[in-house]
């Protein structure tokens, strides 16, 4: 069994049940586009909790960097007031995927901001404003997240299968 927490945050049921039997996976290129259209670069999913835990170090490196606001990552722990979207709180946040292609920089988060037994998916956006990275809702629950791909994936092996024979027709 994979171990329940990474950064001090328990990863949610679902996650954990994928992770140990295999089947926490990329689902594609075409099902992600589909599940977050607006998310551009191609994404590598986090293979494990022992690689979430490395993958989610480098969300320190930037919020405690004082000149990197561009990002958008921030410790609340730190603030008077809680951090809202479009900011990213590193304390309550474990990345699940990141940039297929070093130096992007872009990512999905799980925030437990909402709920920490399903945290909503949230995605770093840098084409909406090339100024800010912003990050915004993938989907407002993990399951919801694993739900939309599953749904991606049914549509997407429904367009790849061979098309049906047309009938002939009724018209002379």
């Amino acid at each position: 069994m994979a171990p329940a927490t990474v950064r001090g945050l328990p990863l949610p049921a679902p996650l954990i049940s994928l992770i140990d039997r295999g089947l926490w996976q990329h689902p594609g290129d075409a099902v992600l586009s589909k599940v977050i259209p607006w998310f551009r670069d191609p994404l590598t999913f986090v293979r494990d909790p022992e690689q979430m835990a490395f993958a989610s170090r480098s969300m320190d490196i930037v919020a405690d960097d004082p000149h990197a606001g561009y990002f958008r990552q921030a410790r609340g722990s730190r603030g008077t007031a809680p951090l809202e979207l479009p900011w990213l709180d590193v304390d309550r946040a474990v990345l699940i995927a990141i940039t297929r292609n070093p130096g992007d920089d872009g990512a999905l988060a799980l925030d437990y901001r909402t709920d920490p037994a399903d945290p909503r998916v949230l995605g770093s956006d840098y084409w909406t404003d090339p100024e800010w990275c912003r990050w915004r809702v993938v989907a407002p629950t993990f399951s919801g997240f694993v739900a939309s791909c599953a749904a991606a994936m049914k549509s997407e092996a429904g367009t790849t299968t061979r098309p049906t024979p047309a009938r002939p027709s009724s018209r002379g």
